[in-house]
């Protein structure tokens, strides 16, 4: 997917101008190098942070610029938005700071902070409703509103205006670098952030390599690139809440056509590893979407090493109800976790012998359940079984048939899985 076509420079310019009337109200984010990750690569990992943006994500950039575009009579009627959270914060803080009206649409899915975190920033100007499970939904009733009330709608990402704002992380990260960047990574949902970043840098730096990452789950750009066309997606994981998104922008895959080198997709239980490495070295807190680039970087370990490295942190409005989550799927991922169905024999002291004979010395039984009521002991049971290292598990299956014990591993089944844990 290597492309060399070049960039215009009046999408170029159009940064440059979305800069200037950013200046006063986006945070210029610091680009901090990470000596954690260098050393880990072998090269210089910077972080652009904008998690410590004021609405803590990139997003206030792109809709900040599009509404400050607007005319009186535009502000006059109000805008509307669809949004699962940080695209919200950024418009419902362009309301309040702009006096304008805004009706935000969210997926009733969406994280209770981030819904009070809309609207703490929007504060009067702002209304928000939620309906719909995903993005696409509530972005669907958005659309349908915005037409019957003659209102103004602020696209999240596909959109000119947008685009530009977005592309002012990549006119920030360019400034502040004292030599240009060998590679840039960063997260795509609908693509605006990789759209206006990759067109900058590119038009600054025609040879530093545009990384977007996306989650496995849904990888709803990496489609529409290999089609040539933007696909809806039938079926995502919405666990990367910040990037699931069924079907990218029009605009913004036409771009990234051009700007992108590689499309890099990362499984969600990467992405959860990744979170918990971040706030264990760095007490940097990430949200799914926001360690993407970073998760990304172990698949790119020969291509940077030596090399100078950007790593756009999208975001930081992650829940911290989410927490136990996101350490169950990283343990899950890093094989670190195992449940299973298990028949014990239908013998007196068959689970002290499983425990003293089948558990080995770092295993732990992290949950234990019957799975009938009535006749427990004859009964199969769920058993979590928490392991030191990956090696572990080879042993502990082969003590199990060892022994003669009889069960069936859910953790690959999705099924059973979701059904049971």
């Amino acid at each position: 997917m290597h492309t060399m076509r070049v960039v215009p420079t009046g999408r170029v310019e159009e940064i440059v101008v979305a800069n200037h009337g950013l200046k006063d109200v986006v945070e210029k984010t610091p680009l901090q190098k990470n000596d954690v990750l260098s050393e880990r690569y072998g090269c210089n990992v910077y972080l652009k942070r904008e998690d410590l943006q004021v609405v803590r994500s990139f997003k206030i950039r792109g809709a900040y610029h599009f509404m400050r575009s607007l005319s009186e009579e535009e502000r006059e009627r109000g805008v509307v938005c669809a949004s699962a959270g940080n695209h919200a914060q950024g418009v419902a803080y362009s309301c309040q700071h702009l006096q304008i009206r805004g009706t935000i649409f969210m997926p009733t899915t969406t994280p209770r902070q981030k819904i009070s975190q809309v609207k703490r920033f929007g504060g009067s100007y702002v209304e928000v409703v939620l309906i719909g499970d995903t993005f696409d939904d509530s972005f669907a009733e958005a659309m349908t509103y915005c037409l019957q009330e003659d209102r103004t709608f602020v696209h999240p990402f596909d959109d000119p205006l947008v685009v530009a704002g977005q592309g002012t992380v990549g006119l920030e990260i360019m400034n502040n670098l004292e030599e240009p960047a060998d590679f840039v990574f960063m997260s795509i949902g609908g693509g605006g952030l990789a759209a206006g970043v990759g067109t900058y840098v590119k038009g600054i730096s025609p040879d530093t390599q545009i990384i977007g990452v996306e989650p496995a789950g849904a990888a709803s750009m990496k489609a529409a690139l290999e089609r040539d066309e933007v696909v809806t997606l039938e079926e995502i994981d919405k666990f990367v809440d910040g990037a699931a998104v069924k079907q990218v922008g029009q605009l913004t895959m036409s771009i990234c056509r051009d700007v992108l080198s590689d499309i890099v997709l990362v499984p969600e239980g990467k992405v959860c590893t990744t979170i918990l490495e971040l706030y264990n070295s760095s007490a940097i807190v990430v949200e799914p979407a926001g360690a993407l680039a970073i998760a990304a970087l172990d698949y790119y370990k020969d291509q940077i090493a030596g090399k100078n490295v950007v790593c756009i942190i999208s975001g930081g409005n992650n829940d911290i109800d989410r927490m136990q989550e996101i350490k169950e799927r990283s343990l899950l991922h890093e094989g670190l976790k195992h449940y299973f169905i298990i028949n014990f024999p239908q013998r007196a002291g068959a689970l002290r012998e499983f425990m003293e004979k089948v558990l080995g010395p770092h295993d732990d039984i992290t949950r234990f359940e019957y799975t009938k009521k009535t006749n427990k002991e004859n009964g199969p049971a769920l058993v979590g079984i928490e392991m030191k290292g990956p090696e572990d598990y080879q042993p502990l299956i082969g003590r199990m048939k060892q022994h003669g014990i009889r069960y069936v591993e859910i953790t690959h089944d999705p099924y059973l899985f979701n059904l049971l844990i």
